[in-house]
This record gives structure tokens, sequence and C-alpha cells, in this order.
């Protein structure tokens, strides 16, 4: 899970109305009744069907550290479904999304003219038509790098192009990530 990815997946935990398990034993719980078997939980983390079993037994209160992480991260892209879909609808259609990052944004301006990227931090609220392709693309299992082409295609008409009133023919560059966070 990328940068991008991993911020879309968070922007959604404002509007839950119940914590996520915290728990080993909880966590594993929960994701046995959403796959429906152990099996697939072993398959899910990479790791054997027994400790699964293990920790529904609450036999392994604390797992190692990566499958700690793995399993925290996998709850939490299950997590109340129903009212990450209602939010994220609500953003797509009518609010749009707020970015706020630090990155090195390089542009291509008129033929023949360039500037080197710096580094920038900005916060700017994208549209609910960025929200919606950001959030159809990530559905659709994109990569980092469309989810990123998105996110600046998004900063681009925004920030740079102040919504086409300048900059007409500016193309920017969206690299260097040290953060990016999203919310609605």
């Amino acid at each position: 899970m990328g940068m991008v990815d991993e911020s879309l997946t968070r922007a959604d935990e404002p509007y839950f109305t119940r914590p996520a398990p915290k728990s080993a034993g909880a966590q594993i719980r929960f994701l046995a009744k959403q796959l429906k078997s152990t099996r697939e939980v072993a398959v899910l983390l990479g790791i054997s069907q027994r400790t699964v079993e293990r920790c529904l037994k609450n036999q392994i209160k604390t797992p190692r550290p990566e499958l700690a992480g793995r399993l925290e991260t996998e709850v939490r892209r299950r997590w109340r479904p129903l009212i990450r879909k209602r939010a994220r609808a609500q953003a797509a259609r009518t609010t749009g999304l707020v970015i706020e990052t630090r990155a090195r944004f390089g542009f291509t301006a008129a033929p023949g003219t360039t500037d080197d990227g710096r580094m920038r931090r900005t916060t700017q609220h994208l549209p609910p038509e960025f929200a919606g392709r950001l959030f159809a693309a990530q559905y659709a299992g994109a990569t980092e790098a469309e989810l990123r082409a998105i996110a600046a295609e998004g900063l681009q008409e925004v920030y740079f192009k102040d919504n086409g009133r300048r900059a007409d023919q500016l193309l920017v560059e969206f690299t260097d990530i040290d953060y990016v966070d999203f919310s609605f």
C-alpha cells in the first residue's frame, strides 16, 4: 500500500461510529467473520491457518510486529464499509477532498521553459470530480503512480492553474512526497 492509497483509506476514519478492534484476537475474529474462513484469513495475512486459530483462541495475544501491522492494515481497510461508502459518495458528489502534502513539485510551462522542482507544503481543496476519480481508481486497484497522477492533476488545476485562470499549458509533476493527508 502506498502513501496516497493509505491516506485515502485513513480519511474515512473520522466518520466511523465505532472504533476498530484493537486486540489481535478481536481483529482476527473480525477478519474471519468478513472472509468466512480461517484459511482465507491465513492467506490474506501470509501466515499459517494454525496461527490464525491460535489467535482466535487468544493463545497469541501479541503477534510479531510485522504481522500486527498487516493485521491492523487489513482490519482498517475493511472496517465499516457502508459508512465508508456513504462518506466517499458525499465527497465525490458535493464536498470534495482536502489534500495536505509536502512534496517536490516540478512543472513544465510553455514550450522551452521549465522550472526545477522544489519542495512545497500545500493544503488545497480538490473539487468533487477529483475525489470521485481518486476513489474510483483506488477501488479499481490503481497503482500508487496512478493515484499520484490524479492527485497531481487536481493540484495542477486548483493550485497552479487557479481553476483555469492562469498558466494555461502548465504540467505538474508530484514527486518525493514527505507526507500526504486527505480529509473530507
